[in-house]
């Protein structure tokens, strides 16, 4: 009897947190900002690689924010702040993702119109945060080369869910002994047809075509 409770409580929340993230939606694409929701595992790379692409856009003359999830500390919004652009940090305090209504609550004071990119850090995780619509209009999978090519066979939902896939630290690839035909295979076995881009958070490879990859997805 307590299994289909909590299948009924959860797609109760699930509802809800979905008919707040389209009324966010529709917000941003009013406004005109391109919202790109970030999810990958811990220590993929995501911060590195958002810190690159957050300089890059501001030398590019775009306006950019962030708003960074993580469980406790606010060390990756720091880290971001250093781009000269607004950050926000929500601290989950143990929950393994973030929700629309979190989002919404720290995007107070901040004029939207005023945007053209803001960025979403999702806590790192694999699997929570690909049920929660956040209100983006981009869903990014991040896979790192010190992770396996197999990720996206075990998580296929993060990648069913995503726009495209980003595959980060590729100056580490020969170390890793990194399969990178396998890795491509995989993510075309789970998403045919996918976008994958492959970047160096280090060495600046693949960045440009990332960041112009975004600029191409905001338009005019």
């Amino acid at each position: 009897m307590i299994e289909p409770r909590i299948l009924a409580v959860r797609t109760k929340i699930l509802k809800k947190n979905d008919e707040l993230a389209r009324r966010m939606r529709a917000e941003f694409v009013a406004s005109g900002v391109l919202v790109t929701n970030l999810v990958s595992s811990p220590g993929t790379g995501k911060t590195a690689l958002l810190l690159e692409t957050m300089k890059l856009l501001i030398d590019r003359g775009r306006r950019v924010a962030a708003i960074v999830g993580d469980l406790e500390t606010d060390n990756d919004a720091r880290r971001l702040a250093e781009s000269g652009a607004p950050v926000r940090q929500i601290m989950t305090h143990g929950c393994c993702h973030l929700e629309a209504d979190m989002v919404r609550d720290h995007l107070d004071g901040w004029d939207l119109g005023q945007l053209d990119y803001l960025f979403i850090e999702n806590v790192g995780n694999l699997v929570c945060p690909t049920s929660w619509d956040l209100g983006e209009s981009l869903r990014v999978a991040l896979l790192s080369v010190t992770e396996g090519e197999d990720k996206p066979l075990k998580y296929p939902g993060l990648f069913n869910t995503s726009d495209v896939a980003v595959i980060t630290k590729i100056d580490l690839s020969r170390a890793c002994e990194f399969d990178r035909g396998l890795a491509l295979k995989n993510i075309e076995a789970v998403r045919p047809g996918m976008v994958v881009l492959e970047t160096s958070a280090k060495t600046g490879g693949g960045v440009t075509e990332w960041t112009d990859f975004l600029e191409q997805k905001k338009g005019p």
